[in-house]
């Protein structure tokens, strides 16, 4: 059974705070002063926050750390949804009582976050949450929904594409096969077997990564492949050089290949965060939930996210 959890006062907020840089094991709650909005900024009460995998790879060690400019203590957690409590001076366009989602670099997971009401990037915005979007779903969108169009406006997808998408059933890779799909792509989503059915269901041919996946592409597109896209290592980059894919047409976003493109969600094309709520609103895009964790619990959380094995999104459940 799940623990409960009192939700935070205006004056304190149940927050996660990392005192040392490392693994889940260094994730604690700690009672802390709610922050407060000051000019132009807006703050939202918690109600889930969504973990992607740069949650944990940015706060892993304080080389990596320092990159994102982040220090000790440090909080945890980027994707979130909640409600506007509160509205500093010359806030237009939010009220106490709206709905948002949106991005708080590494300070997510706590009772309450600040950010700029007029903050256009992950690590610091707030947007409306569309009506029939619950929190949990919203937790989900601006780091995975934004990385996911930055891969896919490098190969720019359609109707006669074959595309290859390395980690296809992960928190980027609901996204991204998806959205492929929609632009009449055919998609070959690689991942384990366990995960066939779901990636059937997302709309992709499942392929088993691993040795021999070259192999078993050729069999499973015998005319071949037109572009790929790498959401987890090098293996599907590498494997698409090795079939012939251009390599201006091969993204990555975990890792560095000779000739390939990378992307993060820094480079979406403006309006596609927009556009990907719209979807999620109107019942064209789904957000498979993989789990859902109280705060209490999340070392575990962390844990099962660090894992990289998860068929869809992890979200932090603080309402």
């Amino acid at each position: 059974m799940q623990q409960q959890h009192s939700r935070p006062s205006t004056s304190t907020s149940t927050a996660v705070r990392l005192t040392s840089f490392g693994g889940p094991e260094v994730l604690d709650l700690h009672e802390v002063p709610a922050p407060q909005a000051g000019p132009g900024q807006v703050r939202v009460r918690v109600t889930a926050a969504g973990l992607n995998p740069m949650d944990w790879i940015m706060t892993a060690d304080a080389d990596t750390a320092a990159r994102f400019g982040l220090r000790l203590p440090a909080g945890f957690g980027t994707d979130y949804a909640g409600v506007v409590d509160q509205v500093g001076a010359g806030v237009t366009g939010f009220a106490p009582g709206d709905r948002v989602f949106g991005g708080a670099l590494s300070r997510a997971v706590a009772g309450f976050v600040v950010v700029d009401a007029a903050g256009e990037t992950a690590a610091n915005e707030a947007h409306p949450t569309p009506d029939g979007v619950d929190d949990h779903t919203a937790a989900t969108l601006a780091i995975a929904g934004r990385t996911a169009s930055a891969a896919l406006a490098v190969v720019t997808p359609g109707p006669q594409d074959t595309v290859l998408i390395g980690g296809a059933a992960g928190g980027v890779g609901v996204f991204a096969v998806q959205l492929a799909r929609m632009t009449g792509a055919r998609v070959l989503g690689t991942g384990s077997p366990t995960s066939a059915d779901f990636l059937r269901d997302l709309g992709a041919e499942p392929v088993t990564y691993g040795a021999g996946l070259a192999d078993r592409i050729r069999t499973l597109a015998p005319g071949g492949l037109t572009a790929a896209i790498d959401l987890h290592g090098t293996e599907t980059a590498h494997t698409a050089r090795e079939l012939g894919v251009r390599p201006d047409r091969i993204c990555t976003i975990a890792a560095q290949v000779e000739g390939a493109r990378a992307a993060n969600g820094a480079n979406a094309p403006v309006g596609a965060l927009n556009e990907l709520e719209r979807l999620v609103a109107a019942g064209r895009v789904r957000v498979p939930i993989a789990a859902t964790f109280p705060i209490e619990q999340i070392r575990q959380a962390a844990e099962l996210q660090a894992g990289r094995h998860v068929h869809g999104k992890i979200v932090i459940d603080l309402d």
